[in-house]
């Protein structure tokens, strides 16, 4: 079996939190500082070497990923393809709905309004079976799904939004995955909100002695409210992180915009 890795971006649900903003076009098409949220997601995933990438997106907007995207990479070797997710049913439904793309090949998933700072193309082209997940310290753990060490630095637990505190560091939106996700997927029970759970997913893989995890220090950011937006834009501009990005994004993003300066 080949080693490749497929890429997916997840980058359907309503974006609720962002109304008005959202009304008439996707969250991951808003721009963070000089260019639609959507590349940062693309970034990460081309920097490490990954050319067949599959977006998930919503009805409304498909037509406005396609706009923008369309045939954009293919000059340089990107096969970007599009599927639509009518209900937002939880983030391992990604997997699912990507799993003709997958097909026997290790899958990295990033959510597309995760904005990360650190590259991890290393961690990435050397991942070789099971589950690695990427951490980082917060202060509001709470609102995320957090991952407990052991005193060997070794991941042994993992619980979404604990109420009371077991961890601050939380787990963020970039994971890999081994082909067997899908079928994990598949059999997972919806939780009392209704919708498949990615803790449930990276419990699976921990019970199996086969989770790793990546604690980084670099920015991230998670670009789903008014306030998280213009964070992000304005961490952007600080560290410059719209400068490091893979040549063929900026020169993509130069044939959108001929007249730009980037």
């Amino acid at each position: 079996m080949s080693h490749q890795i497929k890429g997916i971006i997840l980058a359907g649900g309503f974006a609720t939190r962002l109304y008005p903003s959202t009304l008439v076009t996707s969250k991951q098409l808003l721009p963070v500082y000089d260019r639609p949220m959507i590349f940062y997601p693309l970034n990460t995933l081309i920097k490490a070497g990954i050319k067949d990438i599959l977006i998930i997106v919503t009805p409304e907007h498909a037509g406005d990923f396609i706009n923008l995207l369309g045939s954009l990479l293919e000059k340089y070797g990107i096969t970007l393809s599009f599927k639509v997710q009518s209900y937002p049913g939880g983030l391992p439904e990604a997997f699912i709905l990507g799993e003709n793309h997958i097909d026997n090949h290790h899958v990295a998933l990033i959510l597309g309004d995760n904005i990360f700072e650190d590259d991890f193309s290393s961690v990435i082209n050397n991942f070789q079976s099971g589950a690695h997940v990427f951490a980082k310290k917060v202060a509001d753990p709470e609102r995320f799904g957090v991952v407990k060490f052991n005193q060997a630095g070794k991941a042994e637990q993992i619980i979404e939004k604990p109420t009371n505190f077991i961890s601050d560091y939380a787990i963020t939106g970039l994971y890999l995955y081994d082909h067997r996700v899908v079928e994990i997927a598949k059999n997972l029970q919806p939780s009392p909100r209704g919708e498949i759970e990615i803790v449930d997913l990276h419990n699976y893989y921990l019970k199996q002695n086969e989770l790793n995890v990546t604690v980084f220090d670099g920015a991230w950011m998670d670009a789903g409210t008014h306030d998280a937006l213009l964070t992000a834009s304005n961490l952007v501009k600080e560290r410059k992180i719209n400068q490091k990005f893979d040549p063929i994004i900026d020169e993509a993003v130069k044939l959108l915009y001929p007249r730009s300066k980037l």
